[in-house]
């Protein structure tokens, strides 16, 4: 890390983020800021190179692992029932739903109506 001052603030902030610079995870315009200052800084150089063989390691021992199938089942069941139980159709008119309130933000990947006539 460089000298001290606003450029140690500025290594803490490259070294918190340096995770999602690796899994490229970062909006271009903050990768570029990490990629410029890593190219200036062999301190963080250094810290990212070691963060990288990290993941690389867990990735190599960690990596191959699945859940039991019987963990995923339930897993999938109860993601199932809270997207479920947490929308709720007030009424559905000639175009589709009129009202639809979400009481917990979810993401809901499929819906299923039916009509009665």
């Amino acid at each position: 890390m460089a000298g001290g001052g606003s450029e140690d603030i500025e290594c803490a902030g490259v070294l918190r983020d340096v995770w999602l610079f690796l899994d490229d995870e970062m909006d271009p315009e903050n990768r570029a800021r990490v990629e410029a200052h890593l190219d200036g800084c062999e301190p963080c150089l250094e810290e990212a190179n070691l963060d990288q063989k990290l993941k690389a390691l867990l990735h190599n021992k960690c990596g191959g692992d699945r859940a039991p199938e019987q963990l995923r089942e339930r897993l999938a069941a109860r993601i199932q029932s809270v997207i479920a139980s947490t929308v709720t159709v007030s009424s559905v008119g000639p175009s589709g739903f009129d009202q639809v309130t979400v009481t917990d933000q979810v993401t809901v990947t499929s819906v299923a109506t039916t009509r009665e006539r």
